[in-house]
């Protein structure tokens, strides 16, 4: 079989093994984690007012990495970003009968965040060059109700933060940053996550530092601080033994408290953050460089007073300039080893949580009876999703430059072979490829 036969013909894959794993652990996780066992504490956390209510040494050693790098006087470890973002918005004290808004094009739990606070989602679109929340069209949903916004900087780009901050300050709203995919990006010299009033990052084991599950709230404000603790803590236990100068107010705490083991693995990752993110930023742009110049392929905008981190390459799709519908494309190419993907995730206010306005069994609350969540509601997050976003996550450690290449052949070869792939569509009665391409 001829080498340039595509792979979805029988034809020899451009890529025969399988991009390398990530996250790499090494020996300094390895020291770090036989430290903590050989300490025996696997948890420093005790709820009740004390030293052990802010955890152990290495949770507190993550804590004490984060706010050197992001700048920021305090920082909270938790067991997971969802679990900080949910703190989040109790700390700012969100709760039913407010509303908040957010971006649909993100992971489920920037919104289920303010569910968990019994307060309503309020989804706005997205900008279609950065993927990130529009600020134009923010203020066309804020209500009287609406007491905060949520900001995904989605992809490693960071939001319009200027425009957006204008807007919350006009309004008087709360500002929490969802940067679980942009750790180390900036915005005119500031860290993303350290413009708004909380910031939230995640070390989930698909971020770019992991602790497994894990997350991170930081926060310039110490009333703050002190509330995000409670509600890591079961703060409803401590609050009224605190030898505290501040009244956090009234509070409900959660389990959402960091092991030792998992803040160990952290402490050794946090401080490979930099060199990581070079790594991501230098194999993106060699990769966006190259494509950049297939007619059909609109590469990542990138704005002069941001840092982009590339948590994901996200490339837009030009299905009629390329001549392939692109879900057929994307088959095409990942028969050839090339993981990519169509879209991101569907728009949130799609999913039946939403659509059935049903959270807790048998009530519609924390919705209105004049809410509606259908398809439509945002053009163009959908647009993105089902016809033109392609994504692939291999611009990481320990990816080469020469893997690089490999993206870049498959897609000219899967290019080069058009009227093949569209003729054998056709001849397969593949409905769904061609009603696209119609």
């Amino acid at each position: 079989m001829k080498k340039n036969t595509l792979a979805i013909f029988g034809g020899r894959p451009v890529r025969t093994k399988a991009f390398k794993p990530h996250p790499v652990l090494g020996k300094e996780e390895r020291k770090q984690v036989l430290a903590v066992l050989k300490s025996g504490l696997l948890s420093g956390f005790i709820a009740s007012a004390g030293p052990a209510f802010l955890g152990g040494p290495k949770v507190k050693q993550l804590e004490s990495l984060a706010c050197k790098y992001f700048k920021v006087p305090y920082a909270v470890a938790m067991n997971s970003a969802t679990s900080a973002l949910h703190a989040a918005l109790s700390a700012l004290g969100i709760g039913p009968n407010d509303q908040v808004v957010v971006s649909p094009f993100t992971m489920s739990a920037s919104a289920a965040a303010i569910l968990m606070q019994g307060a309503v989602p309020i989804f706005v679109d997205i900008d279609e060059n950065t993927f990130c929340i529009d600020p134009t069209e923010i203020e066309r949903k804020i209500t009287p109700r609406t007491k905060a916004i949520v900001v995904v900087h989605l992809f490693g780009q960071p939001a319009a933060m200027r425009e957006i901050q204008r807007i919350a300050e006009k309004y008087n709203l709360f500002i929490v940053e969802d940067c679980a995919q942009a750790p180390g990006s900036k915005l005119e010299g500031n860290y993303v996550g350290t413009i708004g009033h909380i910031g939230v990052f995640s070390l989930n084991q698909h971020k770019t530092i992991t602790t497994g599950e894990g997350g991170i709230a930081v926060t310039k404000d110490k009333r703050l601080a002190l509330r995000l603790q409670l509600v890591r803590n079961h703060g409803e236990v401590v609050v009224d033994h605190l030898e505290s100068e501040i009244d956090p107010g009234p509070v409900l705490g959660w389990n959402y408290r960091m092991t030792e083991l998992e803040a160990a693995v952290g402490v050794a990752q946090f401080k490979k953050l930099d060199r990581l993110n070079k790594y991501r930023i230098r194999l993106a742009e060699y990769l966006v460089n190259k494509l950049s110049k297939i007619e059909g392929i609109e590469t990542p905008l990138r704005l002069s007073n941001s840092s982009h981190v590339y948590f994901v390459l996200a490339l837009k799709y030009d299905e009629k300039k390329i001549g392939i519908p692109r879900d057929l494309f994307i088959k095409a190419i990942n028969a050839e080893g090339i993981p990519f993907g169509g879209g991101y995730v569907r728009p949130i206010y799609l999913d039946s949580i939403y659509r059935n306005k049903r959270v807790f069994m048998n009530t519609s609350f924390p919705f209105d009876d004049q809410m509606h969540f259908e398809l439509g509601d945002c053009p163009v997050s959908e647009r993105m999703h089902f016809k033109e976003l392609i994504t692939t996550n291999v611009c990481r450690f320990p990816s080469t430059f020469k893997d690089m290449d490999d993206v870049v052949r498959a897609t000219q070869k899967i290019i080069t072979a058009r009227e093949k792939i569209l003729s054998w569509a056709k001849k397969n009665e593949h409905s769904k490829y061609m009603a696209v391409s119609s």
